[in-house]
C-alpha cells in the first residue's frame, strides 16, 4: 500500500480510516453474513478503512458491492502494479473482466447502502463494508456502485463530489495473493480508500472524484502503534521504509496513533510537530506478519 501525499518533513495536516452512517462502525465480525455457503462457493469479507485527506469530511454513497470471480480458477496476478489498481467503469469496456467469458460471474456481496463518512475513523479503526457467499474461483475484481448524494466538507462548506462524467462503478483490481484466508474458503480484504489522492479540486472550486482505492490485509501485514503527546504540536505521523512506501495517521486528541496494512521489515516514524515543537524521528522498527509493534511514547519538546 503505498502513498505519496508528501515526504517527511514537510508538514502534512490529515486525518484517517472509514465509517459509514447506517451501519455500526468497527465491526469486528470476520463475516458479514451468517448463511450457510454450499460445497460450490466461498465466504467473502470487505472491509472500508481510509487514508488521510485535507477535509472536514468526505461522504460516499456506497449503493451495491460485487466482486468478479473466476470459476476456472485462472489469475490475472501479471503486467499490471499498483497504479492500475483502481478506475471508472466507464462503458464496461475498459474493465478486462466484464467481456463474455463462460468461466467470469459477478457475484452480488450482502451490504448495508447508505452514506459513509471516510473521515470519521481512524489509526486501526475500520467497518464491515460487504460480505457474503460467492462462486468459488479466483476473485480478480471488485466493483462498488456509487449514488448521488456524495459530497465534501472543506473549512465547514458542503461541495458536492461527483465523478468526471456521471461515472457511477469504480473498478477496483486484486491479486488472488492479496486476500487474508480465515481458512480456504473464508477470506477478507481491506479496502483503503485514499482520500487525499481520490478528490481533484478543477479550476472553478468544484471538486471531482478519481477514486483510488488500495487493499491491505491483517494476517499477512503488520502494523506499528504509539503516543505523541502533547496534542497542541498537531503531530503528523509519516511511516515509512527503504522501498519509499509511505503511510500517515493522525492521532487521536489522546495522542493515540496506529498504522496497519506494512509489509513484513524495518520502518521508520517520522513524526512532523507544529506550533514550534521539534520534529522526531524513531527508526529501525521492526514490523512482524499479523502482529502489532508498539513503540515507546513520543514527548515532544520546543
Amino acid at each position: 500500500m503505498k502513498n505519496f501525499l508528501r515526504k517527511p518533513g514537510l508538514g502534512l495536516v490529515m486525518v484517517a480510516v472509514a465509517a459509514v452512517s447506517l451501519m455500526e462502525a468497527c465491526n469486528k465480525d470476520n463475516s458479514a453474513s451468517t448463511k450457510p455457503i454450499a460445497a460450490n462457493q466461498q465466504k467473502v469479507s470487505l472491509y472500508l478503512s481510509d487514508d488521510p485527506g485535507f477535509f472536514d469530511k468526505v461522504f460516499l454513497d456506497i449503493r451495491k458491492v460485487e466482486v468478479l470471480v473466476d470459476t476456472c480458477g485462472k489469475t490475472d496476478d501479471e503486467g499490471w502494479d499498483d497504479k492500475d489498481r483502481c478506475w471508472w467503469d466507464e462503458d464496461h469496456d475498459h474493465d478486462r473482466g466484464s467481456k463474455p467469458d463462460s468461466c467470469q460471474v459477478w457475484d452480488s456481496l450482502d451490504i448495508h447502502p447508505g452514506v459513509y463518512d471516510l473521515l470519521t475513523l481512524r489509526n486501526g479503526a475500520d467497518t464491515l463494508l460487504a460480505g457474503g457467499a460467492v462462486h468459488k474461483g479466483t476473485m480478480e475484481r471488485i466493483r462498488i456502485t456509487v449514488g448521488d448524494n456524495n459530497s465534501l466538507v472543506k473549512n465547514g462548506v458542503t461541495y458536492p463530489l461527483k465523478s468526471v462524467s456521471g461515472q457511477s462503478k469504480i473498478i477496483v483490481r486484486v491479486r488472488h495473493n492479496e486476500w487474508d484466508a480465515l481458512t480456504t474458503d473464508n477470506l477478507q480484504l481491506w479496502l483503503d480508500f485514499d482520500v487525499q489522492r481520490s478528490i481533484i479540486r478543477v479550476w472553478d472550486g468544484k471538486f471531482i472524484l478519481r477514486p483510488f482505492i488500495n487493499v491491505f490485509t491483517i494476517i499477512k501485514m503488520g502494523s506499528i502503534s504509539g503516543k505523541v503527546t502533547p496534542w497542541d504540536a498537531y503531530p503528523v505521523i509519516s511511516i515509512y521504509n527503504s522501498n519509499k512506501d509511505t503511510l500517515y495517521a493522525l492521532p487521536w486528541r489522546d495522542g493515540g496513533f496506529k498504522v496497519r496494512g506494512l509489509k513484513v521489515g524495518s520502518w521508520n516514524v517520522f513524526v512532523n510537530a507544529s506550533n514550534g515543537y521539534k520534529d522526531t524521528t524513531v527508526t529501525n522498527v521492526s514490523v512482524e506478519r499479523g502482529k502489532d509493534t508498539r513503540i515507546g511514547d513520543i514527548k515532544l519538546h520546543k
